[in-house]
């Protein structure tokens, strides 16, 4: 297993992480604590989850899950790095969604208990709050801290803004501030290169790309989709994308079978191999599915299927401002 720091802290993670969002409703129980033991078993160190989580049965499930497979082996727990996130409605009642300090130390009190641990190391605040100020966040946030309840703060599906906004808040109140960004990056959702991986690099921050393979459309869909084992690539947004990038796709998936690789690998090294990402947050269903992601590791893709792979999917071409000025 690769590993390297979590953004400009002195924490490894592994170079993937392990998402656990089809833990409930689309992996059991058993099967999830199958697959956290085989990613532990390759160096895998890195576990993210969220409060809301597991849905499918009830919100908090997952983290449920996760926290019945540390009981039954607290080494576990140490060898994890745990990442979970805040900020997502968890009920109907009033304060029981959003960044308010009384949601984010309630939340936090909830998620230990769900995951039977003392200790959250990477604590994400899954989206922008727009009624928060950042003062009331990082107060909150800050109290967390200083209890060792929580070691490290992120932001999810932030924009570039939001993180400076963000950083310099934490920077007048002399604390370390955001340590990563988790957000959606993949061949064909490149928009985060405009502003969002610039504004991360420039703080020093870990980029943590959800969705490497686009809900399995970067996986191998057409192949699929003509065996007839399609699950993940049959729903979701993978469903009018296909509609919409289906002579890329197939223009993509000969590519791979050029290379003699699986879409699945392919796609997943070339999110590996850009400039800021620290570990792509991967969320197989099987054990076979991880160990793919795995073999990913040791994929280098040669310029010319990179450059290929720029052209079916061409990106902003520039960071901003100078994506959007014309001579």
């Amino acid at each position: 297993m690769q590993y390297t720091r979590l953004g400009r802290t002195a924490l490894e993670v592994s170079r993937l992480c392990l998402g656990t969002v089809n833990f409930g409703g689309r992996v059991d129980e058993p099967h999830g604590h199958r697959i956290m033991d085989c990613a532990l078993g390759h160096g895998l160190n890195f576990l993210d989850t969220a409060d809301m989580y597991g849905w499918r049965v009830h919100k908090g499930y997952t983290e449920e899950t996760i926290g019945r497979w540390f009981a039954k082996d607290r080494a576990r727990r140490d060898r994890t790095v745990l990442a979970t996130k805040v900020g997502n409605e968890m009920s109907d009642a009033p304060n029981d969604s959003g960044l308010s300090a009384r949601h984010i130390v309630a939340s936090c009190e909830a998620s230990l208990r769900r995951l039977q641990t003392d200790r959250i190391d990477l604590y994400q605040l899954h989206h922008v709050d727009r009624t928060a100020p950042w003062e009331e966040i990082w107060q909150a946030l800050d109290l967390l801290l200083s209890q060792g309840k929580v070691l490290y703060v992120g932001s999810s599906n932030f924009a570039g803004w939001h993180v400076a906004m963000a950083q310099e808040a934490a920077a007048r109140r002399h604390v370390l501030g955001l340590v990563s960004e988790q957000c959606s990056y993949n061949l064909v959702t490149r928009l985060v290169e405009l502003e969002l991986i610039p504004a991360a690099r420039a703080y020093g921050m870990a980029v943590l790309p959800w969705s490497p393979l686009h809900g399995g459309l970067l996986g191998g869909v057409l192949e699929k989709l003509r065996a007839g084992t399609a699950v993940k690539s049959a729903q979701g947004r993978a469903v009018p994308a296909l509609k919409e990038y289906y002579d890329r796709i197939a223009a993509y998936e000969e590519l791979c079978r050029e290379l003699a690789e699986h879409p699945a690998r392919v796609g997943l090294a070339w999110v590996l191999s850009r400039p800021g990402v620290t570990a792509p947050v991967i969320g197989p269903r099987s054990v076979e599915q991880l160990d793919s992601a795995v073999a990913a590791l040791e994929l280098t893709l040669p310029q010319d299927a990179l450059t290929r792979l720029d052209e079916l999917f061409p990106g902003p071409r520039a960071q901003a401002p100078e994506a959007w000025i014309t001579t």
